[in-house]
């Protein structure tokens, strides 16, 4: 089946910083792809926290296999809807590159320690890490991608970020959060996956751990629902079986709510093209009742997993980590390699480092300036 008329494109690609020459067997954003599969970033996620530090179990979700769930989830809508499957699995891929150690804890504890020196946004710095930190090519910095990946990956940003990125780039992916419009539907899509991977993983993650029952999660009105569908069909089933069977209908629901709401919505809104999409509202969505259950799960999960005393006390431990590594490297920029340590920007060098760590480099770099072990 072909592309929509309103999906991205590649030979209509508003094209790379730096041009180059067309793949002989490959589009533009298959090109995307190989170079974040290739890249340095992209092979740290795999020691990059979750919700779970690195070190306390072998079968947590990590940043690389939260971003290859999402990759799958991604294609199979794009594949319902006509969307581009190539970008969204580059942008999925792509997304969480500049995500520091530790998961959200980390990047709070960064983004604390910078300000008064711009702060730190996670999608901004994955942003960085493709455009600028990878040293993969001779002409250029960064992977050199195409502005539709790169508009992917920036989910987020700050209104004063923005216009440095719009200073720096006019008309590039800073232009959008100045006006209020909206990425690409292959981007939009990536946004939605995102969250229906980790609100699925999370729950699995969290009852492996010991953290969330089955019984707490009897609550859970999309959990519930399914649940009990799953042992009215197996009586018999036990153990992680029945958790796996539930998360799985619970996916597909949510997949199947997202291709039917997100064709509503676009029949509606008739995008003549990618333009088009830009100017209009939010295309991709869940249906009004399963956004509802959606929020409601999302809500269970920070009051009961991410907030649970257990989680809290060993983040606050690895934020601890992160602001005496600033503070550390701060005062001693030697203590980096020379190419961060030479930066005329210190502070942003000392960002830029930190929030490349792996989990285990971080704990072991603290040990290492501090004498101290807080993650054992």
């Amino acid at each position: 089946m072909g592309l929509a008329r309103y999906a991205c494109d590649p030979a209509q690609s508003r094209g790379r910083r730096w041009p180059e020459a067309p793949a002989p067997t490959r589009t533009e954003f298959q090109r995307d792809r190989d170079r974040i599969v290739h890249s340095t970033a992209f092979r740290r996620l795999v020691y990059k926290t979750q919700v779970f530090l690195n070190h306390e179990g072998d079968l947590f979700r990590t940043r690389l296999t939260h971003s290859l769930e999402v990759a799958q989830l991604a294609r199979s809508i794009a594949r319902s809807v006509d969307l581009n499957e190539d970008l969204v699995e580059a942008i999925a891929l792509a997304h969480d590159l500049g995500h520091t150690p530790f998961g959200h804890a980390g990047q709070d504890a960064l983004h604390d320690c910078m300000q008064g020196h711009g702060g730190f946004e996670h999608n901004l710095q994955s942003l960085r890490v493709v455009d600028k930190l990878e040293e993969r090519y001779p002409r250029h910095d960064g992977l050199n991608l195409t502005f539709e990946t790169r508009e992917g990956i920036l989910k987020h940003c700050s209104r004063a970020n923005a216009e440095k990125l719009e200073a720096q780039e006019p008309g590039g992916v800073g232009r959008r959060f100045i006006e209020r419009t909206q990425p690409s539907l292959e981007a939009q899509l990536c946004n939605l996956a995102d969250e229906i991977a980790y609100n699925a993983h999370d729950i699995d993650d969290g009852v492996r751990s010991g953290l969330l029952t089955m019984e707490q999660l009897g609550a859970v009105p999309l959990f519930e629902q399914f649940h009990r569908a799953v042992l009215a069909e197996y009586p018999q089933l036990r153990g992680r079986r029945v958790l796996f069977e539930t998360i799985r209908r619970m996916l597909s629901a949510q997949v199947y709510d997202v291709i039917d709401a997100t064709r509503a919505a676009v029949e509606r809104a008739d995008p003549a093209d990618v333009d088009a999409v830009r100017a209009a509202p939010p295309l991709v969505n869940f249906s009004d009742a399963m956004g509802a259950m959606s929020k409601a799960l999302k809500h269970f999960l920070l009051h009961n997993l991410y907030r649970h005393s257990q989680v809290m006390e060993v983040t606050g431990h690895a934020q601890e980590v992160v602001r005496e590594l600033f503070a550390a490297y701060m005062a001693h920029p030697k203590e980096m390699p020379a190419d961060f340590a030479a930066c005329a920007n210190i502070a942003r060098s000392v960002a830029d480092y930190i929030a490349g760590m792996t989990d285990r480099f971080a704990a072991r770099e603290h040990a290492r300036l501090t004498g101290r072990n807080l993650l054992a």
